[in-house]
């Protein structure tokens, strides 16, 4: 009965903590949008994130657990950890949006006019050729770069969780409850990621489109504010 308990709660954390965090899925969804991945690859990316992101919190109360470090020890170093991630995100949000601006910016085709035999002809063309290789360097980091932050980030309200079935030096609980937490967070970054990929994936932002990039870094930006400001 203990147990059944303790899986429910942990379920019901998991979702409501997941659901009220924009930094659990805004920036798969953006980032997705902007580098057109597939929905196999958000799905990917966004899982393997989820997976750092709660064996980080596991990680650190099993430690906890085992050396007796009392739970508001423990809560005040997930809250570090918290500051920490969500400054990450701010980071990583204006950097991409600063690339992104750029890219976009030079994406803007313009004319230019010659003459040729008294004949005059215009073409149209853009600057972006001698930075595809930029391009690039930031297609292969970005899903590290969020994997690295979201196995910074904390996984606060585990944490006291975890505390009853350590208290009674149950390893099953714990890893029950544990199991519990994860796949309902995870689950529930996926199905709203999915979910907002089906909706984003034929949205058209007309002029806007180049600028897709520097959208996208602002938006996780302010996602990794809500949290650090709003605390949400």
């Amino acid at each position: 009965m203990e147990l059944n308990i303790l899986i429910w709660t942990a379920v019901s954390i998991g979702f409501i903590h997941t659901l009220i965090g924009p930094d659990h899925y805004l920036p798969f969804i953006m980032i997705s949008k902007a580098r057109k991945w597939t929905l196999a690859r958000t799905i990917s990316v966004t899982a393997l994130c989820g997976v750092g992101h709660v064996l980080g919190s596991v990680a650190l109360g099993v430690i906890g657990v085992a050396f007796g470090v009392a739970v508001g020890l423990l809560e005040g170093i997930e809250a570090v950890r918290g500051d920490l991630a969500s400054w990450l995100l701010i980071g990583f949000g204006f950097a991409y949006a600063a690339w992104g601006l750029r890219i976009g910016l030079r994406a803007k085709e313009h004319q230019h006019s010659h003459k040729h035999d008294h004949e005059h002809h215009q073409h149209t063309h853009h600057h972006l050729g001698s930075h595809a290789h930029f391009h690039g360097d930031v297609k292969k980091t970005t899903p590290w770069a969020l994997f690295i932050i979201f196995v910074l980030g904390p996984c606060e309200p585990l944490i006291p969780i975890l505390m009853y079935p350590a208290s009674q030096n149950s390893w099953l609980d714990l890893f029950w409850v544990s199991l519990a937490f994860g796949l309902t967070t995870i689950l529930t970054m996926t199905t709203i990621v999915i979910l907002s990929y089906k909706t984003l994936i034929h949205l058209r932002l007309g002029f806007l489109e180049r600028y897709i990039h520097a959208i996208a870094g602002l938006i996780i930006a302010l996602s990794g504010l809500s949290i650090a400001v709003l605390g949400l």
